[in-house]
C-alpha cells in the first residue's frame, strides 16, 4: 500500500510539473574545420523595451528551440512600456543572465542603439555598461559601444525600402571600425544589401529572430525554426564566442537556406554528406545511398553531365540514386550546386560526390 501511496505522488507531481518543464531541442549542424558549431540568436526584446515577455522567458525558449547562445538587446532609446516598467537600462540583462548560466546558455550582455534611418539600429554585444550608450550623439553611443571592446553589428539594413542605402554616415562607422558585422536574415525577412555589404565589406553575417512577441515555436525542425546564427567556436564560453564574432566565423540558418562564406559552406556539406552505399545493377546501373546528416534540406542542381538534373537531400535522411553510366565505369564523381546553401547572393554552393564502385 506505501509503495502504491509513493507511486500515486510520483505520477500527481510529474503531471504537475510537465506542462511547465522545458525540453531542450537538437539542432543538427556538425562541427566544422576544427571548431565547434554554436546554434544563437543575437537580437530579442523583452518588457524592459518594446518586447512582450519577461527576460527568463527568452531563456526558456533558447532551451525549448535548442540554442547555444543568445542575446537580449533592448532599445536604449524606445522605451513604450516605461508608464509600467521603469527604464533601467540593463536590467533585462541582470535578470536573465542567471537563468542563462543554469540553463547553460552563453549570454553577452547586449543592448540596441536605435536612431532613425540613416544611420539606423546597431546591437552592441559584450558590453561592461549599457548605460554609458545612453547617449544624444549616435556617434557618441557607437563610440561608448567601442571603447568597451563590444562586437556591434547592423540590424535589418534593408528595413525601410525609402531610405536603404550606404550614406556618409556609415563611411564614417566603417572607417572607425566601429561595426563589425551585419544582418543578412531577421526574423522572416532576407536583407539583400546586408549580404551584399557582409562580403564586400567583409563584415561577420549574421541572422537574428528580432523577436518582440513570444515565440510559437514548440518543436525546431529544418521547415520551422527561428532565424539563427551558426558560429564556429574553439570552445562553448563567452571569450571564444567574441573570437568568433570578430574573425567572421559564422554561418545564417534561414528559412530553407544556408548563408555564408563559401569556406563554411563547403566544410559543413563535406561534414554532413556523405555516400554511405555503393551498389551496381548489371554493367550499367549504379545504386547510390546519399546521407545528409544536418537539419538543411539540400536542394542540389547538376551542373555537370551525369546524375538526375535536380534532387533534394532531405535532413536528417537517406537517398538512394540511381545512376546510369557507360559500360565498365566504375568511378562516378557527380557535379551540382546546392541552391539552397548560398556563397553570394542569388549564387549556390558547387559541390561533387564521388563514389566508386568495384
Amino acid at each position: 500500500m506505501r509503495k502504491f501511496k509513493v507511486t500515486l505522488l510520483v505520477v500527481v507531481a510529474y503531471l504537475l510539473i510537465a506542462p511547465f518543464a522545458v525540453y531542450a531541442a537538437k539542432i543538427n549542424f556538425p562541427d566544422i574545420l576544427g571548431y565547434k558549431t554554436l546554434k544563437c540568436d543575437f537580437h530579442m526584446h523583452t518588457v524592459f523595451s518594446d518586447g512582450q515577455v519577461w527576460p527568463t522567458t527568452r531563456v526558456d525558449e533558447a532551451v525549448r528551440e535548442g540554442l547555444d547562445a543568445i542575446a537580449i538587446t533592448d532599445h536604449i532609446e524606445y522605451q513604450p512600456h516605461k508608464g509600467d516598467v521603469p527604464t533601467n537600462h540593463g536590467r533585462s540583462n541582470e535578470i536573465a543572465s542567471g537563468s542563462a548560466k543554469k540553463r547553460n546558455i552563453l549570454f553577452p550582455i547586449a543592448a540596441e542603439i536605435t536612431r532613425d534611418t540613416p544611420p539606423g539600429h546597431f546591437n552592441a554585444l559584450f558590453l561592461q555598461d549599457v548605460n554609458a550608450l545612453d547617449t544624444e550623439d549616435f556617434l557618441d553611443a557607437m563610440k561608448a559601444a567601442n571603447d568597451q571592446n563590444a562586437f556591434v553589428f547592423w540590424n535589418h539594413p534593408d528595413w525601410k525600402p525609402e531610405h536603404i542605402g550606404w550614406f556618409d554616415v556609415h563611411d564614417t562607422l566603417y572607417e572607425n571600425k566601429w561595426v563589425h558585422g551585419i544582418e543578412v536574415a531577421n526574423g522572416d525577412g532576407y536583407h539583400l544589401n546586408g549580404h551584399k555589404w557582409g562580403l564586400e565589406k567583409n563584415f561577420t553575417m549574421l541572422g537574428t529572430s528580432d523577436m518582440h512577441a513570444p515565440s510559437l515555436i514548440t518543436e525546431t525542425t529544418p521547415e520551422n525554426h527561428r532565424t539563427m546564427t551558426l558560429v564556429f567556436v574553439k570552445e562553448p564560453t563567452l571569450e571564444a564566442l567574441k573570437e568568433a564574432l570578430v574573425k567572421g566565423r559564422t554561418a545564417v540558418w534561414f528559412k530553407d537556406q544556408l548563408i555564408a562564406k563559401e569556406n563554411f559552406l563547403d566544410a559543413i556539406f563535406k561534414a554532413a554528406v556523405k555516400v554511405t552505399d555503393v551498389s551496381r545493377r548489371g554493367d550499367r546501373k549504379i545504386l547510390l545511398e546519399i546521407a545528409n546528416y544536418c537539419d538543411l534540406n539540400i536542394k542540389l542542381q547538376r551542373t555537370g553531365m551525369t546524375g538526375p538534373e535536380e534532387f533534394l537531400l532531405p535532413a536528417m535522411d537517406k537517398t538512394t540514386l540511381k545512376i546510369r553510366v557507360q559500360k565498365g565505369v566504375r568511378n562516378i564523381e557527380l557535379s551540382y550546386v546546392a541552391s539552397n546553401m548560398l556563397v553570394a547572393p542569388d549564387k549556390g554552393l558547387p559541390v561533387k560526390l564521388t563514389a566508386s564502385a568495384e
